[in-house]
């Protein structure tokens, strides 16, 4: 029998873009050459910047930058804000340009055939200058926008492609999109003479923009499939936030530990469970800053340390409201004990929240987190991508095997589900409710345990009122149904006992 020929799989290349390198299930095929193409606003020129300076810095990887657009100098100083000195780089001979830009002026004309040689040769002693083992091309369509011939362009492509895989380096082309979805690039030729396909999306979409990176295509390898958030950071670039890499992994702990209110851990069984994530929603002014106050004081109560991120009060408002209640969170910020970070939904991106957020729990290392509110994230995100946000903040937080405590803001005054409780529900270990009931002329609050993932809980709807005290939980609801439908009505004694026959019955 005829021995087979061996096969080796096609080896991948580290792009070092943080959470690219998931998606694309180690990085680039080695050797070959991958499209990047994305309309104008997409971050084409920041990825294919990224992927030589994370070349440079973590793998020690020299690079060439072929620019046709941008003059060398306006990179050099656009990149400044990444934190990436191209210029000193080039003095150490790790980063070389060839510069092929337009000069100012100058009016490009189609004129006989066009031909790469001299181009290419400049190309092959950049890489030998500096043994380059990453190349970017930015951007294709700057070159060939002047020829009006398909077929030449395929044929030039398909030659540029050929050469540089045979100089042993991994290659990064750029190419414009003239929309969001549809051809893949200007020419609609160059995805089938490039090995691999990458497209970013800058997508507006009500009023807000969504940025995203697909993996269209990797000859002969793996890849992760369909759309992933990301966004531009200064001092980071690209950072890609992959849902698939999301696991199922964390540990589960018996420990309980305290609300910081004693009544409602009664009504929870007993508190919550260390590695818990709690959803407690209601309308505005019903006491969630309240509950999300107990609940830090019960951490700092333990020598713990606990972080806040608050998106509707400014911290001095927040600060006023704790002392309301006797607690000093200025003086908790000051022994070390906690940290308040504030922001306007509006001022970032919600990727750019996320990832703050997750930044902040690297480096303050909290013994637990509070979120107040989560909802007021709805107002700078699609539905999808907030869907996207609150799967990723969750999955975080459980990482962490520290209890989260989230708070969302109903639409209705009287009650009914929000957009953030139906995304989140399923996700959370524990949900309370906590609801406004209209009694004879007179408003009242209500509090109830919805949901308590592994753990027996109260099933009553409790009233509760608020002092400079706190919150104090009372006796439960008679005679009243509808209260979490938001449409509360008495029955008399006589109907109560016969519905609780039936369900006796």
């Amino acid at each position: 029998m005829e021995a087979q020929p061996t096969q080796t799989p096609v080896a991948k290349l580290a792009t070092g873009i943080e959470g690219f390198d998931l998606i694309a299930q180690g990085g680039l095929p080695e050797g070959r050459t991958t499209l990047v193409a994305g309309t104008a606003g997409s971050a084409k020129t920041v990825f294919a910047a990224q992927f030589l300076a994370e070349g440079i810095v973590r793998q020690k990887e020299p690079g060439v930058f072929v620019t046709f657009e941008e003059p060398p100098a306006d990179i050099r100083r656009n990149m400044l804000s990444m934190a990436w000195n191209i210029a000193q780089w080039e003095k150490e001979g790790r980063w070389a340009f060839v510069d092929a830009s337009p000069m100012p002026g100058l009016e490009q004309i189609e004129a006989g055939d066009f031909d790469l040689g001299a181009l290419l040769a400049r190309i092959e002693h950049a890489i030998h200058k500096v043994a380059a083992k990453r190349v970017s091309i930015d951007s294709l369509g700057a070159v060939f926008s002047q020829f009006t011939n398909s077929s030449m362009v395929r044929e030039e492509l398909r030659r540029l492609g050929a050469a540089l895989r045979g100089m042993g380096v991994t290659v990064v082309m750029t190419a414009e999109r003239t929309q969001e979805y549809g051809e893949i690039a200007r020419f609609g030729v160059e995805e089938f003479v490039a090995d691999n396909v990458v497209i970013l999306r800058n997508v507006l979409e009500d009023e807000k923009r969504r940025r995203t990176v697909e993996i269209l295509k990797f000859r002969g390898t793996t890849h992760q499939k369909g759309e992933y958030p990301f966004t531009v950071l200064p001092d980071s670039g690209i950072v890609v936030i992959p849902l698939s890499a999301i696991e199922l992994k964390q540990r589960s702990s018996d420990r309980r530990v305290s609300s910081g209110n004693s009544e409602l851990d009664r009504l929870c069984g007993g508190g919550f469970f260390q590695d818990s994530l709690i959803l407690v929603s209601g309308a505005t002014g019903c006491g969630k800053t309240l509950m999300t106050a107990e609940f830090i004081a019960a951490s700092i109560s333990q020598g713990e340390r606990c972080l806040l991120f608050a998106y509707e009060e400014s911290r001095e408002q927040l600060f006023r409201n704790a002392r309301g209640w006797g607690y000093d969170f200025r003086k908790f910020e000051q022994e070390g004990l906690l940290r308040v970070v504030c922001a306007y939904p509006e001022t970032a991106g919600l990727e750019d929240h996320l990832i703050r957020i997750k930044s902040e729990i690297d480096a303050f290392k909290p013994r637990r987190m509070a979120v107040d509110s989560v909802s007021a994230l709805e107002r700078v995100s699609t539905s999808r991508g907030f869907r996207e946000f609150i799967i990723s903040l969750a999955s975080f937080v459980k990482q962490q095997e520290i209890p989260g405590l989230f708070t969302a803001t109903t639409a209705n005054l009287m009650g009914g589900p929000s957009i953030t409780e139906s995304h989140f529900s399923s996700i959370t270990d524990t949900i309370i409710l906590l609801r406004y009931v209209e009694m004879l002329g007179e408003m009242r609050r209500g509090v109830t345990v919805l949901k308590m993932r592994g753990s027996m809980h109260e099933k009553d709807i409790r009233e509760f009122t608020i002092d400079d005290k706190g919150m104090h939980i009372g006796k439960p609801f008679r005679n009243i149904i509808g209260i979490l439908t938001g449409r509360p009505e008495f029955i008399s004694t006589g109907e109560m006992e016969r519905v609780g026959r039936l369900f006796k019955d």
